[in-house]
């Protein structure tokens, strides 16, 4: 007994020393980005990343928020886009995986067939861009950012792999007590499925939050600009006049550009990593538990 408990104890005091050396390993990136951005524009390019800054400087954040109501607008487009998308796109997802894996539905095998087909085979992008325009009048529209992201073939194979693991018995004994097929999947199916709704909520917000290619196609409308397209902009815009300084002569005083790009970075991370400690016991169950045939 004394030897086993040695051996375990050994075992968890290197497994928490490999893990710790991963985390920090993790981490590090991180603080590099958060101490980039304290830093000022003259050290992050003579000396580049820092642990620690040299001299403290906050022009990055500055140049964000010289105008505080774009980017609260920005910010406000992003939240709701978000929040919006995860609902629809969670509930989208569930409600298409759990019909595909029952076995008493005729067509499954059909719908499954031609899920999996636009995950290999697509129509491209002029296609596509001409559609959603022409044909969708989804130009300057909050739509144009939702359904692209709507659906994902990732997403609904981890849930249509949970609901499998779900015994049948439930899904029976909801029909015995007269329950319709959706009231079965509202009040039985999803509150047991909250794990893989979990996992697929996290990766969905992620797509959301960080999609700015959707709203550079479709969006020319300053009060529909996501945050991270505004973002874009601002890095853009402050190179173009940098480059035009140096071309011209004209003197300018230099923008604050790399650290801007890390103030931006860290703008950006910052929701989701206040999100997912909240979240992460939920995904890991979720994938383990989605990955196991019941």
């Amino acid at each position: 007994m004394r030897h086993r408990s040695k051996d375990r104890t050994l075992f968890h005091l290197f497994g928490y020393l490999y893990l710790g050396c991963l985390s920090l390993i993790c981490l590090f990136p991180l603080w590099l980005i958060f101490a980039g951005s304290f830093s000022s524009e003259e050290d992050v390019i003579r000396h580049g990343y820092e642990l620690i800054p040299r001299n403290l400087s906050v022009a990055g954040y500055k140049m964000m928020f010289e105008a505080p109501e774009a980017i609260i607008r920005s910010m406000a487009v992003s939240v709701a886009l978000t929040m919006i998308g995860v609902v629809c796109g969670v509930f989208l997802t569930a409600m298409t995986a759990y019909v595909i894996q029952r076995k008493d539905f005729k067509y499954r095998n059909v719908i499954s067939f031609y899920i999996y087909l636009t995950s290999v085979f697509t129509g491209g992008l002029v296609p596509w861009y001409i559609m959603m325009v022409n044909y969708f009048h989804m130009r300057n529209n909050f739509l144009a950012l939702i359904i692209p992201l709507l659906f994902n073939v990732f997403y609904i194979l981890i849930m249509k792999s949970f609901f499998r693991s779900i015994p049948d018995a439930i899904v029976e004994s909801g029909k015995i007590d007269g329950a319709g097929e959706f009231t079965i999947f509202l009040k039985l199916v999803l509150p047991i499925a909250k794990p893989g709704l979990a996992t697929i909520s996290l990766f969905i917000a992620l797509s959301y939050w960080n999609d700015w290619f959707s709203a550079m196609l479709f969006i020319n409308k300053d009060s529909l600009v996501p945050l991270q397209l505004f973002l874009y902009n601002l890095v853009n815009k402050a190179e173009a006049l940098n480059n035009l300084a140096g071309q011209t002569g004209i003197p300018m005083t230099e923008l604050p550009k790399e650290t801007v790009k890390l103030s931006m970075t860290v703008l950006v991370i910052t929701p989701i990593m206040f999100v997912y400690p909240f979240v992460q016991r939920y995904v890991v169950s979720g994938v383990t538990l989605g990955a196991v045939k019941g």
